[in-house]
Order: structure tokens, then sequence, then C-alpha cells
């Protein structure tokens, strides 16, 4: 066993641990969007897990790091959260924000990381730039809209590498990148269309669950 310090607060822990997973299963919480525990390598995309390591000349992203004896760790220091907040602001850019009406509020991460980093989700600093892909709603269990997808790969991890189908994955580059299938067929009429996991990793309002009740379709919005 070893023990570092995340925030002051000294951890026990094997060492090798990923600093990430370790924080977080200390209740310290570190903005993510993209990480998956049982994912063999850490993905690395939304660049939110920023945090500052003694001894090293720039901050680190907690979710490609690994402990070691003694390190200290600090998430909240001021160059690790303007990294966090540019790279949230640049994911907000592309977001269409209307909580209100949208059936992940509550249980959305955009929402919990925008109160973490004192940012607002309604940001005006950045130039919008939002796709116009139609509301999939082919699945008898989710809804998709690719619109809200923040291109975190968790739903492409999971049919690629968890459930092993190969049925969606990204396509096209840039701004007009995002989650479709094979000659963008619906993503409900693919093999992973009765996937209601997809709505449970999923971290914002792209996926989310749809349910039969008294005959009429709702969403169920604790999915996420």
């Amino acid at each position: 066993m070893i023990s570092i310090f995340i925030d002051g607060k000294e951890i026990q822990c094997h060492e090798g641990k990923n600093l990430l997973w370790l924080a977080l299963a200390n209740h310290i919480y570190i903005p993510n969007l993209c990480a998956i525990k049982e994912r063999a390598e850490a993905y690395g995309a939304c660049r939110l897990c920023y945090v500052e390591v003694e001894g090293e000349d720039r901050p680190v992203t907690a979710c490609t790091t690994t402990v070691r004896e003694g390190m200290v760790v600090n998430t909240k220091g001021e160059r690790a959260l303007r990294l966090a907040r540019t790279a949230f602001e640049l994911t907000l850019s592309n977001h269409p924000v209307d909580c209100a009406h949208c059936l992940k509020s509550g249980s959305c991460e955009l929402q919990k990381i925008a109160r973490h980093l004192g940012v607002k989700l309604s940001t005006k600093k950045l130039k919008k730039f939002l796709r116009e892909q139609p509301i999939d709603e082919t699945s008898p269990v989710f809804i998709y809209e690719p619109n809200k997808c923040v291109l975190c790969g968790r739903c492409v991890w999971y049919c690629q590498e968890k459930i092993k189908t190969g049925a969606i994955g990204f396509a096209y580059r840039g701004f007009h990148r995002w989650v479709t299938t094979f000659n963008d067929e619906p993503v409900g009429l693919s093999e992973c269309g009765n996937r209601i996991e997809l709505a449970e990793i999923c971290p914002v309002g792209a996926f989310v669950a749809k349910v039969k009740q008294d005959n009429k379709s709702r969403i169920n919005e604790t999915g996420g």
C-alpha cells in the first residue's frame, strides 16, 4: 500500500491505481464525460479532468494518470480549472442548452460540471455551432437526439467493445462529427437499437430511455 494526498486528504491505495477513479471513490469530484471504469485504456477525449500534481510542470488529466507513493494532487488549482473551463465551454458551443425541456435535466452531467466549475450553461463566450440532425425514435427502448451528443464515446465503446456489435461509431470530422451507423441508417434500427444501456451510460440527453405506461409513450427520466 502507498499513501497519496488529494486536496490535502491522505488516501491509502495500491500503487498504479487510476487517479480519476481513486478520487471519485473517495468522494472527491473531478469533472469528466468520457470516462468508463471498464475501459482498458482511458479515452481522454473530453479534457475536463485536469488536475495539478506536485512536481509536474503542467496540469495532467486524471483519467490518464496512475498514482505513485507520496503523490500530492490538487484538483482545485487555478491552472487546471482554467483548462477544464475552456474545454467545457468548447463542448457547450455545439450543445443546444434547453434544460427546461430536456428529459435528462436533473441527471445531466453538464449541469453537474457547470456547477462545479462555476460556468453558466448559457455562456456567450463562444459562438454557437449547432448540428441539425433529425431525432431518431425508431428504437423500442430509447430516443436518440444526435444534436445533444457531446462525443464522449461511451455509447460507441459499449457497442464496439462491450458487446462487440460494431453497430455504431463516429463518422465525419470536425463540426460534422457525430455518432451514427453505416450509411447513416437510424441507430434505433441497428443491432444496438434495443439496448437500453445506451440511455443509461449517456451522460447527457442524447440517449434517453423510452418506456410504455398506460399505452402512452413517455420518457423514463431516471434512465441516465
